[in-house]
């Protein structure tokens, strides 16, 4: 199965091969997640939990299942998930008095506690975050990591005084995803969802996009910007230095389980996984290469480097199986091992370790004296070289336009629009293109609405979604 010639075909057959995740459970869209996907979620989550904690953030656990009433309390948010939402209406044979919701998300599950938590000024900025797994009924075709029903889900919510203090939390949210997806070698881009895409009961909503090499985007997250739209509802108040109340302001900040899958979609190759080293389950393997003669001294070798290399810290595995080279190779490259070490009695007797790039397949030696800097080296080589990669590779797929009649397949398409949600519909039905928003930063603009030929001092983004 080749990349490029179907996208969809070889996502789906890299992900099996890789045993990243089993979709054969009983129930469609939930699949199990195999020990290799979960360590590679699990390193993930890691970074997440890393950025969120040096910037103020507790981590919470809150119930799975939110009442009817507690859902229901704010009107638009209800309007948006109403027909994605599992319903849970009996305790064994007792019909509840009030249905439960299994969270599509967590606000309606948080914020009657944050109206029990926050009091005064000196309670905020409130910022907690959760790591769970979140329940909608995708009604497209399921995709590991893509579209699932449950879905591994982090979710941070904020509470704030102002909404400028709001917006100072959106504009820290942004930094902390610049640094997550460095670790994922993960290029991005932001853009303000319409009025009619953004999350119901946001005042606005920041979407996360990265493209897929088919030019298609996946969406791999997303900011909101809530004002009081929740506050409100849920009575959130607080009492001011001068012994007013006042509704507090909020954000959210999420992303999913298709963080990983973007980055099997834009690292990966016909072989397999190539994983960035960061996340990697294993950033090495480690492969004796035996004969009759030195089988023992080998062995020993390969354990006591293996050993090395992980008491530096290093995610290491060795492959001590009885089984030929040449199919160990081939099971490690699917599952995307960043660096492969060989070891055998040619390389004892010269004082050298092999080593095999799995992004390149450069092949080399390092001395077995300085065996761990060496391979500290080439994984910091390695994910500047797939951060490189994958960054030309996005910015191939960014096409400005200026005529209907430009556009291309399998791009991200910038042109002027005037705003008008009527122009925006008719687009995007007359091409069978999104509107994904307008750039996060602003951008200064003079021209015409390609749509409607109106004058226009924005641009906007469109695309074939994932």
């Amino acid at each position: 199965m080749e990349k490029e010639d179907n996208f969809g075909d070889w996502y789906l057959d890299i992900v099996e091969k890789a045993n990243l995740s089993d979709k054969r459970y009983p129930v469609k869209g939930m699949n199990v997640w195999t020990p290799y996907g979960w360590k590679a979620m699990s390193n993930i989550d890691g970074f997440i939990r890393k950025e969120l904690d040096a910037t103020g953030h507790d981590e919470v656990c809150f119930p799975l299942m939110i009442p009817e009433t507690e859902f229901k309390k704010e009107k638009e948010h209800i309007k948006g998930f109403d027909s994605e939402v599992y319903w849970v209406t009996h305790a064994g044979l007792n019909e509840l008095d009030v249905k439960l919701v299994l969270r599509p998300t967590s606000e309606t599950a948080m914020y009657p506690m944050f109206a029990l938590w926050v009091r005064s000024h000196h309670d905020l900025p409130l910022k907690v975050y959760q790591i769970v797994n979140t329940f909608r009924y995708e009604t497209k075709q399921t995709r590991a990591f893509m579209r699932v029903r449950e879905i591994h889900f982090f979710e941070s919510h904020t509470c704030h005084v102002s909404e400028e203090d709001a917006q100072r939390q959106i504009a820290e949210d942004v930094d902390i995803l610049s640094k997550i997806a460095r670790s994922l070698c993960l290029p991005y881009f932001l853009s303000v969802r319409t009025d009619w895409d953004k999350f119901p009961g946001a005042y606005y909503t920041i979407g996360i996009d990265t493209v897929m090499p088919n030019g298609r985007t996946l969406q791999i997250g997303s900011i909101h910007q809530y004002r009081t739209n929740f506050s409100e509802p849920y009575e959130i108040t607080y009492e001011d230095e001068n012994g007013e109340h006042k509704h507090v302001h909020q954000t959210t900040y999420g992303m999913s389980e298709r963080l990983l899958g973007a980055v099997i979609g834009m690292h990966s190759d016909d072989k397999g996984l190539i994983m960035p080293p960061d996340i990697a389950p294993f950033q090495t393997v480690v492969i004796p290469i035996v004969s009759k003669d030195n089988r023992q001294q080998v062995t020993e070798a390969a354990r006591a480097l293996a050993a090395e290399l992980s008491v530096c810290g290093i995610r290491t595995k060795l492959d001590d199986r009885d089984a030929r080279p040449g199919s160990k190779y081939y099971d490690w490259e699917i599952k995307g091992v960043p660096l492969r070490l060989e070891i055998g009695g040619r390389d004892i007797e010269n004082g050298v370790v092999t080593f095999a790039r799995r992004d390149t397949g450069e092949k080399g030696t390092i001395s077995l004296k300085s065996v761990a800097p060496g391979a500290e080296l080439l994984l910091s080589m390695i994910s500047a070289s797939l951060r490189e990669k994958a960054e030309m590779s996005h910015m191939s797929k960014m096409e400005e336009i200026d005529s209907p009649d430009r556009i291309s397949e399998g791009k991200i398409l910038k042109f002027g629009w005037c705003g008008c949600e009527e122009c925006g519909h008719k687009f995007e039905d007359t091409y069978g293109l999104k509107i994904l928003g307008t750039p996060y930063l602003p951008e200064r603009y003079e021209g015409r609405c390609m749509i409607c030929g109106k004058d226009a001092d924005r641009t906007v983004l469109a695309a074939r979604t994932m």
